[in-house]
């Protein structure tokens, strides 16, 4: 099933190519130009030429810092002042954190009680003011998601702090779109581009780069299989939510895509496919052996669907985005070897 890009307004929707522009601008000088790579291995295995954005080298060791960075640059003398709260477990809350750092604005980050203890010393080692939350069991996600939700609203009106929530923002999304329109810049034209899927910031700020500057590159999103609200969205046309899922890919376990983002994917992309757990198992080694890079099973997703053959393209030129490489060394033989 595909989507053409013009099936709605663009000028009705929160983010324009005009905005990711800015960011890009914004951006230069504090977020890294991330490299591309390629591999003659693969471009065997899939008989077409592609390029890997690596993401997993930006600051932070993700996507994340471009939005976050793009989005506390644009508040008020007031809003910095003041400082921003978010709500997360990962790449989100490190970006956050050091973005706050380098433009002096104070960050307050909640997670929960559980999370990896080194991605609780990496956002606490920006100096952000980290607070825990009880996450009970995994069984009561939903309900935890609930009260992470209402703690941080709690907390950014007593304290006037301003939310910025890990995508579902238009400074965000605009920041992240910017990966797309870099690697656009030093690959050239594209058929196709492959974009890892959790809450959609990243799918639907790329969406819009790729197709204002290539509209004839299909734009394709990758989500876990176990967690795939966004695709069935994309195929209802109604948003759907998934709690809890059971994913080795951390960062796509959010319950649903935004208010903000789900148009935008369904104005601009034109397909989501799923990959199993197995998949991105076997792709993220793959990458680790064959790329020598290290990255996490949320940032293989897009490699998954192009070296599973989910995606086949022969002769094609494919962009892939690698969207982080932030691993707990200690759980790489739990996670993977299960």
């Amino acid at each position: 099933m595909t989507r053409s890009h013009n099936e709605g307004d663009p000028t009705a929707l929160p983010v324009s190519y005009a905005n990711i522009e800015a960011a890009a601008k914004n951006l230069k000088g504090h977020a890294h130009q991330t490299p591309v790579l390629t591999s003659t291995t693969v471009n065997r295995l899939t008989d077409a030429r592609v390029f890997f954005k690596c993401e997993n080298f930006q600051r932070t060791g993700s996507f994340k810092f471009r939005g976050a960075y793009h989005a506390l640059s644009q508040l008020s003398a007031a809003q910095k002042q003041a400082g921003v709260i978010t709500f997360s477990s990962g790449n989100h809350a490190q970006a956050i954190a050091l973005s706050g750092k380098l433009l002096n604005i104070p960050t307050t980050i909640v997670m929960p009680e559980d999370v990896p203890e080194v991605k609780l010393v990496a956002t606490r080692g920006y100096g952000a003011e980290i607070i825990l939350y009880d996450n009970a069991t995994h069984r009561y996600r939903e309900r935890a998601e609930t009260r992470r939700e209402e703690l941080t609203k709690k907390l950014a009106a007593e304290r006037h702090l301003t939310i910025i929530p890990p995508y579902d923002h238009p400074h965000v999304i605009a920041g992240q779109g910017t990966t797309a329109k870099e690697l656009i810049e030093q690959v050239g034209t594209l058929d196709f581009l492959l974009v890892c899927c959790g809450g959609g910031g990243l799918l639907s700020g790329c969406a819009i780069a790729t197709k204002s500057l290539l509209p004839n590159c299909r734009v394709i999103g990758v989500e876990p299989e176990n967690a795939d609200d966004a695709a069935r969205s994309f195929r209802s046309k109604t948003l759907q939510t998934i709690h809890n899922p059971d994913t080795i890919a951390e960062g796509a376990r959010t319950p649903y895509l935004g208010q903000l983002t789900f148009p935008i994917v369904l104005q601009y992309v034109d397909d989501i496919v799923t990959v199993s757990e197995e998949a991105i198992k076997r792709t993220t080694f793959f990458l680790w052996e064959r790329l020598k890079i290290v990255v996490e099973p949320t940032g293989s997703l897009a490699a998954t669907a192009l070296l599973e053959g989910i995606i086949k393209a022969p002769g094609s030129k494919i962009g892939v985005t690698i969207t982080g490489g932030n691993v707990d060394l200690k759980q790489i033989g739990k996670l993977l070897v299960q």
